[in-house]
């Protein structure tokens, strides 16, 4: 497929935002993958470039996250295990079921999960923490599921992800985003290998996105780490609006 200056002047600068705000708050693909569409290229060459400047967005993000000391790598091990397995099952279900199921069921959770959020004052680490086997069982299971949801849908599985770490296995947020983006970088870097043996990545352009998409992510990490976990309720709360947006719009009109 031939590519023209176009394309990289679409893409580019909207995968920076795309990877700054999936470094606060997940969801990033709700603006890189529909900035590959526009620029007029095809869902499986969009859908594959989009994975190759992504990855390398979070890959940036969870390293930055570590280095500060706001990935628990115990934890996040099997928590990538099991999100691995929960996207191999999604992938398989996707053949089988109408996504547009899907998409009916998260005009219900979706504005739920926003209220959630906005109720919640703040996302101070929690006051009781559960016990350490606990954490694990409740994350693990938690990246199973999203990792299902990830195979199978996709859009905002990493807010998703860092949600439910915060609510229900009650990990401090930072680590939480930051042990979201370890496990969303295994989950997609199986599905870039697929999309690469395929032949449906356009190299050059997601190359360059890719740079635009560290820069991205460079910053969107530094401003979680400088200004704490108030900058994280307000993304987040930006994403479900987006996501929200997105899937009513594909009910309707898709």
């Amino acid at each position: 497929m031939a590519l023209t200056p176009s394309m990289f002047l679409i893409v580019c600068p909207l995968v920076f935002l795309a990877g700054l705000l999936d470094a606060i708050a997940g969801g990033g693909g709700l603006i890189s993958l529909p900035a590959y569409l526009f620029a007029g290229i095809p869902i499986h060459f969009a859908l594959g470039s989009n994975k190759l400047s992504s990855i390398a967005g979070t890959l940036v993000a969870s390293c930055r996250y570590y280095k500060n000391k706001y990935v628990d790598m115990t934890l996040c091990l099997p928590c990538i295990a099991a999100a691995l397995g929960g996207s191999a099952l999604g992938t398989a279900l996707t053949m089988r079921i109408d996504e547009r199921y899907l998409q009916r069921l998260l005009l219900i959770i979706l504005p739920v999960t926003a209220f959630y959020v906005f109720k919640k004052k703040n996302f101070d680490p929690p006051e009781r923490a559960l016990s350490r086997s606990r954490t694990i069982l409740y994350a693990a299971v938690i990246s199973f599921i999203i990792g299902g949801y990830d195979g199978f849908f996709g859009p905002g599985a990493g807010t998703f992800l860092i949600l439910l770490y915060a609510g229900f296995a009650k990990i401090d947020p930072r680590i939480a985003s930051g042990n979201a983006k370890f496990v969303n970088l295994a989950s997609n870097l199986s599905a870039l290998i697929l999309f690469l043996i395929n032949g449906r990545v356009l190299i050059p352009l997601g190359l360059c996105a890719a740079l635009f998409s560290i820069l991205g992510a460079y910053v969107g990490s530094g401003l979680v780490i400088r200004r704490g976990t108030r900058i994280i309720r307000y993304a987040i709360l930006t994403v479900l609006t987006l996501l929200f947006v997105k899937v009513a719009y594909d009910t309707l009109f898709g």
